[in-house]
């Protein structure tokens, strides 16, 4: 399985369009943005078929020690799709969640002592310092652009992911392609953080979707009246 880079449909931006941006862009400020602070690279599975794998760039910024949120793109370059978006928590923040919500979690603590989850052209301390912190996590993950179908534009329902969590599950034509571009080799990095520290009570039972498949599904239901006119939904039309 190769990666696909589907051009997106569109014209081309104007120089007008260009002029605007540069023009806000020197005017507003972009809080949000300007925190992200580091690019994990690693991949990820759709929750329903694991066969189905991909590159996700994590562009990444800390809410508290507990918690980081980051924006997911299909590659580093500037023209890259923002493809979708992971929360990331704590062991101790994860064990918090009612057991109904902890298989929408995976966990992070294989991909890192996999030598897999890495962080592109940071210097080895310090990317094992906070790759320590990373290993006692659960990650959160929805995509909304499948590019590895190639679709020009996000199409379908929003899709749960997983990630890797144990041997030969990613393919090995998606990892020597990485490791080419990146200068990494996986299994040396495996060496490296063997004596790593995971998870303090193991991986729990019920994150990584409870060891099976999880689909999301879209269906009808009634909208249930708020007593306010401006807000009552608007009549279906008839079948």
């Amino acid at each position: 399985m190769e990666p696909v880079h589907a051009s997106v449909p569109g014209e081309k931006t104007k120089i007008t369009t260009s002029l605007v941006d540069t023009a806000s862009a020197a005017i507003q400020t972009f809080g949000p943005p300007n925190k992200i602070h580091q690019h994990l690279c690693v991949f990820h599975m759709y929750a329903d078929d694991m066969t189905r794998q991909v590159e996700a760039h994590h562009y990444c910024c800390n809410v508290n020690e507990d918690m980081r949120q980051c924006l997911i793109y299909d590659r580093p370059e500037p023209d890259a799709r923002l493809i979708g978006v992971e929360y990331i928590v704590t062991e101790d923040l994860f064990l918090t969640l009612p057991d109904s919500e902890k298989p929408l979690w995976h966990s992070h603590e294989y991909e890192v002592k996999s030598g897999v989850l890495f962080m592109p052209g940071v210097p080895g301390p310090v990317e094992r310092q906070d790759l320590d912190k990373m290993a006692k996590t659960y990650g959160k993950a929805i995509h909304f652009w499948q590019v590895d179908k190639g679709d020009e534009l996000p199409l379908g329902l929003p899709h749960v992911m997983m990630a890797l969590t144990r041997d030969g599950q990613l393919y090995p034509n998606l990892a020597r392609d990485m490791e080419n571009r990146y200068g990494v080799t996986f299994e040396k990095e495996k060496m490296n953080r063997a004596n790593m520290e995971g998870l303090v009570h193991g991986v729990h039972p019920k994150a990584n979707a409870a060891g099976i498949g999880l689909k999301t599904v879209l269906r009808e239901i009634e909208c249930k009246p708020s007593g306010i006119s401006s807000l009552e939904p608007v009549p279906r039309a008839p079948k």
